[in-house]
Parts: C-alpha cells; sequence; structure tokens
C-alpha cells in the first residue's frame, strides 16, 4: 500500500511540473496587461492564498497546532520559489533553470547529512541523467557565459533553500501536504511582497489598480486550476518523498517549458531540445520504474515460495 501511495505521489509530482511548464504563458499575458516583474510573481501568490481563506478558517486550529515546524517550512518553500521567480526576472532564463536545477543535487546531500538518507546508485545515476539533459536542452556545450548579478544569486539561493525545505517536510511526520500548502502560500505572498520592494523591482511600477481589476477575469480561474492543485500535489509529494527525487520529478518542468514555447512562442525546437528532454524524461521515469521492476520481481519471488510450500 505504502509503495503504491509512493507511486502516485510521484506521478503527481511529475505532472505538476509539467503544469508548471506553461506557467510563462500567464506571465506574459500579464505583462501585455501592464502587470509587470515581481508584481506579477505577487499576484500569482496573493490571489491562491485570498482563494484559500476558507480553507485557513476550517483548519485554523490544525495550522496552529502546526506551529514552528509547519510555518518554518512554510517559509522555505514560499521563498525558494518567489526566488526561482525573481531569478527569471533579473537574469537570463538558461542561467536561472541551471541554477535552480542543481536542487537535485542538493536535496541528495542535505538528506543524506540531516536524516541519513542512503544515496543508492541509481540515485546517483538519476541525478547525472538529469543535469546531462538539462545541459542538452540550455546547450551549454556552445558555451556559457557567466555574468554573476542579482539574479544568479536568486537562482542558486532558490534551488538551495528548496532543497532544505524538501527535508523538512519529508523529516516533518506530524503535519500533512495541505497544511504545508496553505503555509506555503501564505508565506509565498509575504517572500513576494518583499521581492517587489528590491531596487532592481524598481523598472517595473506597481499596477494601477483597474488594470488589477481587469485582468482578474481570467487570471482567478487559471490560478485556481493551474496553481492551487499542483503546489498540493509537489507538498504533498515532499512528504513521501526523498527529497532529490522530488527534485528530479519536478525537472518536467523544463520540458513543458521547452516544448510549449516552441508550439506558443515560436522558439527553437529541433534534434536537441527533443534529445535533452528525453534524457530528462529518461531520469524522471528510472527510479520509479526501477522501483517497480524490483517491486514485482519480490512479488514473484514470494508468490513462487509459496506455491512451493503448498
Amino acid at each position: 500500500m505504502k509503495r503504491n501511495i509512493e507511486h502516485t505521489a510521484m506521478v503527481a509530482v511529475a505532472g505538476s511540473g509539467v503544469v508548471w511548464g506553461i506557467y510563462w504563458i500567464p506571465l506574459r499575458a500579464l505583462t501585455d496587461a501592464g502587470v509587470s516583474g515581481a508584481w506579477a510573481v505577487f499576484l500569482f501568490y496573493l490571489i491562491p492564498t485570498l482563494l484559500l481563506l476558507p480553507i485557513y478558517f476550517l483548519r485554523w486550529r490544525n495550522l496552529m497546532r502546526g506551529g514552528w515546524p509547519l510555518n518554518f517550512s512554510g517559509m522555505l518553500a514560499g521563498a525558494s520559489l518567489v526566488l526561482y521567480a525573481g531569478a527569471l526576472i533579473f537574469t537570463d532564463v538558461v542561467q536561472a533553470l541551471l541554477l535552480y536545477y542543481l536542487t537535485p543535487l542538493w536535496s541528495t546531500l542535505l538528506a543524506r547529512v540531516t536524516i541519513g538518507e542512503i544515496i543508492s546508485a541509481t540515485r546517483w545515476g538519476t541525478i547525472g541523467l538529469g543535469l546531462v539533459g538539462l545541459m542538452i536542452v540550455l546547450e551549454l556545450d556552445a558555451g556559457f557565459y557567466w555574468t554573476f548579478n542579482v539574479g544568479d544569486v536568486m537562482g542558486l539561493a532558490a534551488g538551495i533553500v528548496w532543497a532544505l525545505a524538501a527535508v523538512r517536510m519529508r523529516s516533518d511526520d506530524k503535519n500533512n501536504g495541505l497544511d504545508f500548502t496553505l503555509s506555503y502560500f501564505a508565506w509565498g505572498s509575504f517572500a513576494a511582497l518583499l521581492l517587489t520592494s528590491l531596487p532592481q523591482a524598481g523598472t517595473y511600477s506597481a499596477p494601477d489598480w483597474q488594470t488589477v481589476v481587469n485582468v482578474l477575469p481570467w487570471l482567478v480561474p487559471v490560478v485556481g486550476f493551474l496553481v492551487v492543485p499542483p503546489a498540493f500535489a509537489v507538498m504533498w509529494g515532499a512528504t513521501l518523498l526523498s527529497p532529490g527525487l522530488l527534485g528530479i520529478l519536478f525537472m518536467t518542468e523544463i520540458s513543458a517549458g521547452v516544448v510549449t514555447a516552441a508550439i506558443w512562442a515560436g522558439e527553437p525546437f529541433g534534434l536537441r531540445e527533443i534529445t535533452g528532454i528525453g534524457v530528462i524524461s529518461l531520469a524522471g521515469l528510472w527510479e520509479p520504474v526501477i522501483g517497480l521492476v524490483k517491486a514485482s520481481s519480490r512479488t514473484k519471488n514470494l508468490t513462487a515460495g509459496c506455491d512451493r510450500r503448498s
């Protein structure tokens, strides 16, 4: 039963990465509508928090009982993904992706140090495949010109902070995925508001009230369907899965982003992109498939043993 739940969580996290890989579409629509930069990120956190207010009221006792461990995990998760969004704004997308998606490595190492999780050969192979696929997609063999700016710092910090959040949630057996999600959106909204106060965000003026009102009719349902369910799936998955595996499965975001950008934004999509996506997909499937094969083998051996005894 536990193994089936873990496999469901793997599928849910990978699917959430696919959904979040198309976030660039509503973000670009917000920019076109006059809500730019950090203010767009703030709306993407504030609206889910407001939509979830009835659940906050229903679960306020649980949230209070969760105390510091729940809130600290929410702070880390919210700060991480807001920093990642900031990296996408303040540096090149290529650099932001590369720095953030080092997170499977950070998560695996932190899980080993803090909760004693064994790093198997399969896990190292999965991390290696994921990083190779990432490098192929980003065409790093053609040269990577480094200019370390505030966006680069955000991208690197986002991956490390998410690794900390994933380890915290995995080791917390008193709180659940729903409460982690509520904490994540609340603290994420606060972090996104802080992001708008950075000097770099000053290049984007705050939207006027009428502009915000004009985007709400389409933004609210988009957020309700494309932001809240994936967030819950990821936070729930974080309570069940290895932090390193969680980061690897979430790399489906890269594949979805590349494909959708090719279809709707006219960005390049050829043999290199197909190869990179294939390698990333293989990385995401490698460990779950190995687990299924081993589980099937154990079941067959157990059945054979029972047959011999009978």
